[in-house]
């Protein structure tokens, strides 16, 4: 309908999994490239995992397009089926002819398989085998998904497998009796959701592919975009495609934050506000805000600039009772002296200012948002609502957006913390004020800086590898006050999801075992780099 109105000639935003819109993000095309290497190579099995939507469906199709010529595959779509059907099925899918009599006989078909891979290994080909949505695979099936790979001449596999699912396989290749099996996992790659800058790539990539010349979609719609989808390839794709059906009925040529937001609510059947922030925008680490959330949160358009944030924040912020006969007026008056004193210091600019000057960095006001400066200084923006007591966690100096019960909203820095008072920064004064008095003011809304271990955050699980997990390992053998091993291994094992677990429990996080963003938020605070700066003196190494 709204192709010819755009200049387009196909639906960009199809979801159906088509190669030539394949947009390969770092992670897809590394995993895309192992799996290339696993069709021209021999050897056990190949793990790919990633959240529904994610795009392992189009990496398969994009597998299958890329296959050299000497390669012969068996796909599978549905695993959910006995073992001799799962047998029969790949003896189908390679064109293999099996005699009615066998095709209830799981030896039969063992033996017809193993003599046309063996034919075909003489012939110089390739066979492999790719099972998609392998996480419905039962442990029986899985097993015999293994046997398979005893299918071998003296020096090499004859079957290559490659299982394709979601996180759920992970978990099911993890169980004690499947251990045999994960031990012949060469490879593990789990495809995160796409982040910000990737978004938007994304989705001009795909509006070039389908032949747009210049760019539809505002800069606010991108980010917009990209904070309502959670960067999931599959949700981008829908809010899209109803934003630019909503845009050709208002015969509009460009799509803009406004238009995609009630793209996304028609999409998800609820209202979608704005975000207060344009700083907020980080879908690693943005909380999810409870329902009943104060309205703080959906006054400011994302895409608005820092000037009157505070005030339209401060409109919707529940009003700070005044001080009653029994309160201690005198410290609440005095942290209310403090603020009215120090109000032209108390605007967004100069908390981020302050902040940065903690970290070493550089805050300049009026040019990009707070979080893309820090992200272009190695560090990243964490938006939350919680207590004095995450702050604890975190360790971390944050911004806190306070209410003075007059209608006005003041951000102040809070740079130390102690068991009853803490220490806030207000421009180039540094006071300290008793955990009670500013909790009166305090609504739970904080932002805080933190550097991770390398460039950009992302989750680390078993069977990743790389200078971020020798981080890792680390980290949490000082926490726990081991002595590091020298070299430190870079593998995601066992023994380092253990480790994970194990600090994990010790600090009332999720118990998972996957090093997420969370985690290493809380171990940079247990065991920080010299030059990062602490609400409070680090916990003793092994507590």
């Amino acid at each position: 309908m709204y192709l010819s109105f755009f200049g387009l000639v196909e639906k960009p935003f199809a979801i159906t999994p088509d190669p030539r819109y394949l947009y390969l993000s770092e992670r897809h095309a590394e995993a895309l490239a192992h799996l290339v290497y696993g069709i021209r190579e021999a050897g056990g099995f190949v793990q790919l995992t990633g959240e529904v939507g994610t795009g392992k469906t189009t990496i398969v199709r994009s597998l299958l397009a890329q296959a050299p010529k000497n390669a012969e595959i068996a796909l599978i779509l549905n695993p959910r089926m006995t073992a001799p059907e799962f047998l029969l099925t790949i003896c189908e899918e390679l064109g293999i002819g099996v005699p009615d009599a066998a095709s209830g006989s799981l030896k039969d078909l063992v033996d017809i398989l193993n003599g046309y891979l063996l034919k075909a290994y003489a012939q110089g080909r390739r066979v492999v085998l790719v099972v998609d949505e392998a996480q419905n695979l039962t442990p029986d099936l899985l097993e015999q998904v293994r046997l398979l790979t005893n299918l071998e001449t003296n020096t090499q596999k004859l079957l290559q497998i490659i299982l394709i699912g979601q996180p759920e396989l992970r978990e099911l290749l993890a169980r004690n009796e499947l251990r045999q099996l994960a031990q012949r996992v060469t490879g593990r790659y789990h495809l995160n959701p796409l982040d910000r800058r990737e978004t938007a790539a994304y989705v001009r990539h795909r509006l070039r592919v389908a032949g747009a010349t210049t760019d539809i979609f505002t800069a606010s719609a991108l980010r917009e975009v990209y904070r309502l989808s959670g960067g999931v390839p599959r949700v981008i794709n829908v809010i899209c495609d109803r934003a630019l059906l909503g845009a050709y009925t208002q015969d509009m040529h460009k799509v803009t934050g406004r238009l995609v937001r009630r793209a996304a609510s028609e999409v998800f059947g609820r209202t979608l506000m704005p975000a207060w922030l344009p700083w907020a925008a980080s879908a690693a680490t943005l909380a999810v805000i409870a329902s009943g959330a104060l309205a703080l949160w959906q006054t400011a358009p994302w895409d608005s600039r820092a000037a009157g944030i505070a005030e339209a924040a401060a409109a919707d912020q529940p009003q700070a009772p005044p001080p009653t006969e029994d309160d201690d007026s005198q410290g609440d008056s005095s942290l209310l002296a403090l603020l009215a004193e120090h109000a032209s210091e108390t605007d967004t600019d100069s908390a981020f200012r302050t902040l940065f000057g903690l970290w070493g960095a550089q805050y300049v006001a009026g040019q990009v948002d707070p979080c893309t400066q820090a992200s272009q200084q190695g560090l990243e923006c964490v938006v939350q609502r919680g207590s004095f007591g995450q702050l604890r966690l975190y360790n971390r100096p944050a911004i806190l957006l306070l209410n003075d019960g007059n209608g006005t909203s003041h951000q102040v820095v809070l740079s130390g913390l102690g068991d009853e008072n803490a220490r806030v920064t207000l421009g180039s004064q540094t006071r300290e004020v008793r955990i009670a008095e500013l909790s009166r003011y305090w609504f739970g809304d904080f932002v805080l800086l933190w550097r991770p271990a390398t460039s950009g955050a992302k989750a680390l699980s078993y069977g990743m590898r790389g200078e971020d997990v020798r981080w890792l390992r680390r980290s949490l053998q000082l926490a726990q006050g081991i002595e590091p091993t020298h070299p430190v291994s870079d593998v995601f094992d066992a023994e380092l999801s253990q480790l994970v677990k194990d600090f994990q429990r010790r600090h009332h996080l999720e118990v998972d075992g996957i090093a997420g963003v969370q985690t290493q938020m809380v171990l940079a605070g247990v065991v920080p780099s010299p030059d990062s700066p602490l609400l409070q003196e680090a916990p003793a190494h092994g507590g």
